[in-house]
């Protein structure tokens, strides 16, 4: 790895959103001609299908008719058969209905003159003498179609016709093409919302990169590079695992190695493994430790790098300590630049890096969700728990609230004004946690039927007591039910439920403190709870 600072060379080409929008488009085109193509097939196949079994089902239903029947066994006058095939035409839309005896002469014909007179197309009609029934396509003096033969019976099963109907094959194509028409209209359809898809997800990707190309990112990150290695510090960064991703010059010059030989390579292999383990494991920095690293006394800050609040990995400068001594007796006023100069380095080192290893990659995806974690991370759950919620047992306690309400699709809230000193009797927790995480508990559960899913905590410290409201976007509870909530057992969730709110009244009791409840049917219900609580540091 070549840590030198290098010009970056501008191509001219297509900025990141033209080539997301000519990606995303290429790829619905591709999609929706491929599905055309498919289905125009098989919409073809199945409608001419469909029309075959209408023409034989027609057929069908001529050939069993009692009209027919008669008519061909002289029980009644034949003209009724040219009668009975020119309604059953008007009524099914098909394009002929032609009743033929056992000579092939036609008892009934869209023409009237042509009746009396032989069906053409005798070699095709030949099977369906023989008391067979099929389909075919051919052209007869109407035209072009595809017919449906169907051998006629008498009572006693002996067979003394056919009839033979058509639907014309021009028919047949313009049901073919007001079905692909359909199929068109929504290859436009999504093509368009492919398109403005493509745009606003562009558009998106650029405010949060902010308004930056890939480029312009990279070139940034070689200045920060350049910065880095030019600080007189030795600088680690190790992964989760304890591999190193990033070693500077001045640390390869502390260790006698090249980057090459460092780079991947476990942690363990130097003397800083006790104490890297230790802020991977904890997240807890470790500032100004002296120590032995091949021979050179140095003195080393460890500090954990987060990513949405977990640790990701951490980082470590060095610098050695006989120098650092020589110039704080030389200069006393660099160690003001020094210490400014390293604080900035940790603050974009420890995001940058990570940006610079995801460009190079090639992983913009995962850099999109990084970006977006880094520029909110001061309104994160953890940050925001942590300054407001002083006991770290309550507040880890809320974190798994956090997680367990996204998994349930609720929007989990702990107020701005909230508050919660160390209390000077750890054994209070046990009950703090019993009550709220009962109201937590109830208030998710009462949203599960609901469209706007929100829970709202509030914890207010005042002279002694603890004001906790827990708060839903609920329906409400009916005023029918609202004496029996408290009560032991009382659910209308089911068997075996009802015990959350008793044990919240009971605890309260206990703690002499009070329970108000405050609901509206509609619009949400609100619990407050108020005992008495000592903070630690209280006068007494």
């Amino acid at each position: 790895m070549n840590w030198k600072s290098k010009p970056l060379r501008r191509k001219a080409g297509w900025s990141l959103q033209t080539k997301m929008i000519i990606l995303v488009l290429v790829v619905v085109i591709v999609v929706l001609l491929v599905t055309n193509l498919l289905i125009g097939r098989n919409i073809s196949k199945y409608t001419q299908q469909n029309l075959s079994l209408k023409v034989t089902d027609i057929a069908r239903m001529v050939a069993h008719s009692d009209i027919v029947i008669d008519g061909m066994t002289g029980k009644r006058p034949e003209r009724d058969i040219q009668t009975y095939a020119s309604q059953t035409m008007e009524l099914t839309g098909v394009g002929y209905v032609v009743v033929l005896d056992m000579n092939l002469i036609r008892k009934s014909h869209p023409d009237p003159k042509a009746i009396g007179h032989s069906f053409l197309d005798r070699k095709d009609a030949a099977r369906s003498l023989l008391g067979e029934e099929y389909v075919s396509i051919a052209k007869g003096v109407l035209g072009k179609s595809q017919r449906a033969f169907t051998p006629v019976r008498d009572a006693d099963g002996k067979q003394v016709g056919v009839v033979v109907v058509g639907i014309y094959l021009d028919k047949i194509m313009q049901e073919v093409r007001s079905s692909q028409f359909m199929v068109t209209a929504g290859i436009i359809i999504g093509l368009t919302a492919g398109l403005i898809g493509a745009f606003l997800l562009a558009r998106h990707i650029k405010k949060i990169l902010f308004g930056m190309e890939p480029s312009q990112i990279a070139q940034l990150l070689e200045e920060r590079g350049a910065m880095l290695h030019s600080v007189d510090e030795g600088v680690f960064a190790v992964n989760r695992s304890g591999a190193l991703t990033l070693v500077n010059s001045k640390a390869m010059d502390l260790l006698g190695e090249k980057a090459e030989f460092l780079l991947g390579k476990k942690i363990d292999s130097y003397s800083t493994q006790t104490i890297f383990e230790q802020v991977l494991e904890d997240g807890n920095p470790e500032l100004n430790v002296e120590q032995n690293i091949k021979g050179v006394t140095v003195l080393a800050n460890y500090v954990p790098v987060r990513v949405n609040g977990e640790v990701v990995g951490a980082l470590a400068t060095f610098k050695d300590l006989t120098e650092v001594k020589k110039l704080a007796e030389q200069l006393t006023g660099v160690q003001h630049y020094s210490d400014a100069l390293r604080a900035q380095s940790h603050e974009f080192m420890n995001k940058l890096q990570v940006i610079s290893g995801m460009v190079h990659m090639g992983s913009y995806k995962e850099l999109d969700q990084y970006i977006q974690q880094t520029t909110g991370q001061h309104q994160s759950e953890v940050g925001f728990i942590v300054r407001r919620i002083k006991d770290p047992v309550f507040a880890g306690f809320l974190l798994g609230k956090f997680s367990s309400a996204r998994e349930d699709g609720v929007e989990f809230l702990v107020s701005e004004e909230s508050y919660l000193p160390e209390p000077k009797d750890p054994d209070i927790l046990h009950d703090l946690i019993k009550i709220t995480g009962n109201l937590i508990n109830n208030a998710i559960e009462a949203l599960q039927e609901c469209d706007k899913k929100q829970v709202i905590v509030t914890l207010q410290y005042d002279c002694g007591w603890l004001l906790i409201e827990v708060k839903d976007s609920g329906k409400g509870i009916p005023r029918e039910i609202r004496e029996n909530i408290f009560t032991k057992g009382f659910s209308t969730k089911g068997e075996n439920r009802g015990l959350g709110l008793f044990f919240v009244q009971q605890t309260v009791m206990e703690l002499q403190g009070n329970i108000e409840l405050r609901t509206v049917v509609g619009r949400g219900t609100s619990i407050q709870v108020k005992i008495p609580y000592e903070a630690k540091g209280d006068e007494v």
